[in-house]
């Protein structure tokens, strides 16, 4: 078994989620979202396939990483795999990030049909879900492109059977607003 992957692991990413990361981007997405930032992961037999035992090895060779995020392309459309390395990943001690077309809700329900997504959902510790939404892009909302997508926790979520957002994602920039009205800019 492999993962197909449009490029080697990203180390040292802030953007991807909480603290400096490492970034597992997927190839292949079915939603082809108008105005993605990553057009070039869209085909399903783009890329290259990685054997686990190679993505393994990038994995061990990170350092001083906060945690691994898995983007793409779509990591759902490759769940088994994704589930493998991100339960090495969490062996590892890092906590896991996943960013995915598809709403919490979808994914529910898809799982209930494929037990690797099931898997994948277990593995995760935060989930940013939903499509880009051009029209709703936003520089004013953290770790995602479109005020549309929530940030959610997994683990509260399976047990709620319902999507339970992180709060504290929702309020970006408050304290750098703060700031600029007192006249300080970081």
């Amino acid at each position: 078994m492999g993962l197909r992957l449009a490029a080697r692991i990203q180390s040292d990413s802030i953007v991807d989620g909480e603290g400096i990361r490492a970034v597992i981007w997927t190839q292949g997405c079915i939603h082809h979202c108008p105005g993605c930032h990553n057009p070039e992961t869209h085909d399903l037999h783009g890329g290259r396939e990685f054997s686990l035992e190679e993505i393994y090895s990038m994995i061990d060779d990170l350092e001083n990483q906060d945690g691994l995020t898995f983007s793409g392309g779509d990591p759902f459309m490759q769940a088994e795999a994704c589930s493998k390395i991100a339960a090495y990943g969490r062996k590892k001690g890092y906590d896991i990030w996943c960013y995915t077309g598809y709403t919490f809700e979808e994914l529910l329900a898809l799982m209930e049909k494929d037990e690797s997504i099931k898997n994948f959902l277990k593995e995760i510790d935060v989930l940013v879900d939903g499509r880009f939404i051009l029209k709703e892009k936003s520089l004013d909302v953290l770790f995602r492109g479109s005020k549309n997508q929530r940030i959610i926790d997994v683990p509260k979520s399976l047990v709620a059977k319902k999507a339970v957002t992180i709060a504290k994602y929702d309020t970006k920039f408050q304290h750098l607003n703060r700031t600029k009205k007192e006249g300080v800019f970081l």
